[in-house]
């Protein structure tokens, strides 16, 4: 066991294999919650975490076109994105627990924010997991396809900033996953696979508490230094985030996490885009 949960988050951040990732994610989760970890300072984690010789990691304009869900390949190439996307969430919650152990106005991180983002790894995880068993079941695995190396750009531009961190993992990526997960759902349910299907609702009803961890520790970061919170956020996406916010909205489900449409709506174009979204292709 490591010496402290800091500690802990490093070794997961430095372990390559997925499959052990995962396994030294839940242990240290169920560690912490049982009080064997102690919260101690620990060093700065490392830019970019361990990472397994197999995905190939493409550019995203290198991706090979995924192919419609209806066919097994496709639902391959669609549950293996997502798990590539899990992964990386490991990643991105241990990060914040090493990183950020101080808030913007100078304050220590407290117990309750670091028992959310050890919830949110130890979830990310368990979602890996559920993914990788149901490739299992279709003849695949977690590598076999190439992925994009992406997903941890919002970690590097955001470093060294934890409100920046929040406003564009959380409030954007995964509130994201939030909106496009309901049609990958519908999608494996009409072409008959329910099992994968069953997967995607536990992690769409996860993610809700991922969002609202994010939104609710944006918000007290955001009224410690006296700004409004809406207002912070917004600006922070135009900063840091390169693209739109896009619609169509699960509006339900963001409220679900209090996040409301009076929050992203006006930096949504007017238009309703539905391409390029993972899953909405099948």
């Amino acid at each position: 066991m490591p010496s402290s949960l800091a500690a802990a988050a490093i070794h997961v951040l430095t372990t390559a294999a997925p499959q052990e990732k995962v396994r030294l994610t839940r242990a240290y989760a169920a560690a912490w919650r049982g009080g064997s970890l102690p919260d101690l300072p620990g060093p700065i984690p490392p830019d970019r975490p361990a990472r397994p010789g197999r995905p190939e990691l493409k550019l995203p304009r290198d991706m090979p076109k995924r192919r419609k869900a209806g066919s097994v390949a496709g639902r391959v190439a669609l549950l293996h994105a997502l798990a590539h996307i899990e992964l990386n969430a490991i990643d991105l919650a241990w990060d914040i627990v090493a990183r950020f152990t101080t808030f913007p106005d100078g304050t220590p991180a407290p117990r309750a924010f670091k028992d959310d983002w050890v919830t949110v790894a130890d979830e990310e995880a368990k979602h890996h997991a559920l993914l990788a068993a149901r490739l299992a079941t279709l003849g695949a695995a977690y590598g076999d396809l190439p992925a994009h190396d992406g997903l941890w750009q919002a970690s590097e531009i955001t470093a060294h900033d934890l409100a920046a961190r929040l406003a564009l993992v959380p409030m954007v990526l995964e509130a994201r996953g939030l909106d496009v997960t309901p049609m990958m759902i519908a999608n494996l349910k009409k072409v008959g696979d329910e099992d994968s299907a069953a997967v995607l609702q536990i992690i769409h009803d996860e993610e809700i508490g991922h969002v609202a961890a994010g939104r609710r520790w944006f918000g007290v970061i955001a009224a410690a230094v006296g700004d409004d919170p809406a207002e912070h956020w917004r600006a922070l996406v135009r900063r840091y985030f390169k693209g739109d916010i896009k619609r169509p909205f699960n509006d339900a489900s963001r409220i679900k996490a209090d996040f409301p449409p009076d929050w992203y709506e006006p930096l949504a174009p007017l238009e309703t885009i539905l391409g390029g979204v993972v899953g909405l292709d099948g």
